[in-house]
């Protein structure tokens, strides 16, 4: 069981295997039971404090949403400007 995650901007740093064209598969067993969007995160070496945004399978969700089988997540950071 897999889901597959894209990461935006500078949290691609955290995940060196990640390809922004690609993006990256990941295993739900490995991340724990159940598996949420933050634990998910936490296996993948995200730090929680730069992540703002949790999208899932187009929809904005909170952290604690838990994922399923062929889901889509893609994590966002804080956005700056001035």
């Amino acid at each position: 069981m897999s889901v597959l995650v894209k990461l935006s901007t500078t949290l691609r740093d955290h995940v060196p295997a990640y390809t922004p064209e690609t993006g990256l598969n990941a295993d739900l067993a490995a991340c724990g039971s159940p598996c949420t969007a933050e634990t998910l995160a936490l296996h993948l070496g995200l730090p929680l404090e730069e992540i703002r945004i949790v999208m899932i399978n187009g929809r904005q969700e909170e952290l604690s949403c838990p994922l399923r089988d062929g889901d889509r997540v893609a994590y966002f950071p804080a956005v700056g400007g001035g």
